[in-house]
């Protein structure tokens, strides 16, 4: 699934808040994407709980409607992957990893790639998938 790209929390963020650092960028890429997207249920819940508690309930909502219009896909995290997201939630334990990254690392693992779109620099540059596989942050390439 190459032409499929993994979208974290900082992503979605940045697109639905007009006052983030990357808004324009994350618009930007996302008008002339000709990739799938696809995400996770705990990016999703993230992202409503950072819209929400930072922006309103309107960009949440908007979020939800993309969801609901299939603008993209949900990887379902399956309880088998849960001992390896416990166990990257402790091999990471110092930045934190938290359970939305941990799905980022698993999803690229099925995926066999690590394309990712996130606002996020510094995890997603220490973060390896299959333990040694950098990810490629297109969101973020020039910066």
């Amino acid at each position: 699934m190459k032409n499929t790209l993994i979208t974290d929390t900082g992503y979605w963020y940045a697109l639905l808040n007009k006052n983030d650092h990357y808004h324009q960028r994350a618009v930007e890429y996302t008008s002339v994407c000709t990739d799938k997207l696809i995400t996770t249920w705990p990016v999703i819940t993230e992202t409503c709980y950072m819209l929400y508690s930072r922006c309103s309930i309107r960009e949440a909502r908007i979020f939800l409607d993309l969801c609901a219009a299939e603008m993209f896909s949900i990887f379902q995290l399956e309880k088998e992957y849960m001992l390896r997201a416990s166990w990257l939630m402790q091999k990471y334990a110092d930045l934190p990893m938290d359970l939305a990254d941990a799905s980022m690392v698993i999803l690229a693992e099925e995926l066999g790639h690590g394309r990712i779109l996130s606002t996020d620099q510094r995890d997603f540059h220490t973060y390896r998938w299959k333990n040694h596989q950098p990810f490629e942050n297109l969101l973020l390439m020039d910066s």
